[in-house]
């Protein structure tokens, strides 16, 4: 049935049950002549009256009463099945499916999940833990969190978590052993612990020269495609590691860890939580940007 099939029905129904074209505008939310046209219309197009009219009453013919006999279960189907859906509207409730790259699970979400989960009982959460570029969109994702640079353009963001920057850092038993690098070229003549990205290439590590962002593509006898055991590594005294500040702040603040090459790092940015949309954001998503947000002015009031 096209729309306008479908609204010359709907009203026609309106008309037939409360017997009224007044009650019936009233109800839809419409004007009296839009209805008084939509059912004409039906009648023209059917060859057949289906109302009785008078400036007193309105009453149904025989094929009026039947045509709503046969309207009242589709139109109660309908309006069950709108009905169906009003939570995903007006209540928290319903699946919530999460990308977001490990990085950000391990030092932003991870710690708050139990008190989402807790606070939503009725938001199914499912997080895919994935370092991968994904289309949200195309894969069916309701939001995914990034490091700032990397969020499209086209894409609604959410900055949360403080502002980070890398870092390259080295055991100072590894320096001690093949000294401290001064430039990004100096990378060549050392040992550098390498991420292998999902998509299969190398994570290039970012460096600021003259105001602008370059990429090096460091040597290194370790490639590794996880974060940890990158650390762990690092840690060990296997070689330079390119890092997060936050996730090697305890480290640094030990003196495990120290950092070079500090005056060529990029500025800090901060991961966001990005969707594609600000129109009917569903609820569960809706409960997450807020719960997010809560946290934000937290820590930043913290």
């Amino acid at each position: 049935m096209r729309g306008a099939q479908f609204a010359e029905m709907t009203a026609f129904a309106a008309v037939a049950e409360h017997r009224s074209f007044a009650k019936a505008a009233t109800r839809l939310g419409v004007a009296v002549s839009t209805l008084s046209h939509r059912i004409r219309n039906i009648e023209e197009r059917q060859g057949v009256r289906l109302l009785n009219r008078t400036t007193r009453s309105v009453a149904p013919t025989e094929a009026g009463e039947r045509l709503l006999a046969e309207l009242r279960p589709a139109l109660g189907a309908l309006e069950a099945a709108a009905q169906s859906i009003d939570g995903f509207r007006d209540a928290p409730a319903g699946r919530l499916r999460l990308t977001i790259p490990p990085p950000a699970v391990e030092t932003l979400v991870a710690p708050l999940i139990v008190h989402f989960v807790s606070s939503y009982p009725k938001i199914h959460l499912e997080i895919s833990v994935d370092g991968r570029s994904v289309d949200i969109v195309r894969e069916r994702f309701d939001a995914g969190i990034r490091f700032g640079p990397l969020v499209e353009r086209d894409m609604i963001g959410l900055r949360i978590g403080p502002a980070v920057r890398p870092v390259v850092v080295a055991t100072p038993a590894y320096l001690t052993r093949r000294g401290t690098p001064r430039t990004p070229e100096d990378l060549a003549a050392h040992e550098c612990i390498r991420i292998r990205l999902p998509s299969g290439g190398l994570l290039p590590w970012r460096f600021q020269r003259r105001g602008k962002i370059v990429e090096a593509a460091p040597a290194g006898s370790l490639v590794v495609n996880d974060r940890e055991l990158e650390l762990r590594a690092a840690l060990d005294g296997a070689g330079l590691a390119y890092l997060l500040s936050n996730r090697v702040a305890a480290a640094l603040g030990a003196g495990r860890l120290l950092p070079v090459l500090r005056e060529w790092m990029p500025p800090a940015s901060s991961f966001y939580l990005y969707y594609p949309s600000r129109r009917q954001v569903p609820p569960p998503l809706r409960a997450f940007l807020d719960f997010m947000r809560r946290d934000a002015r937290a820590t930043s009031e913290g």
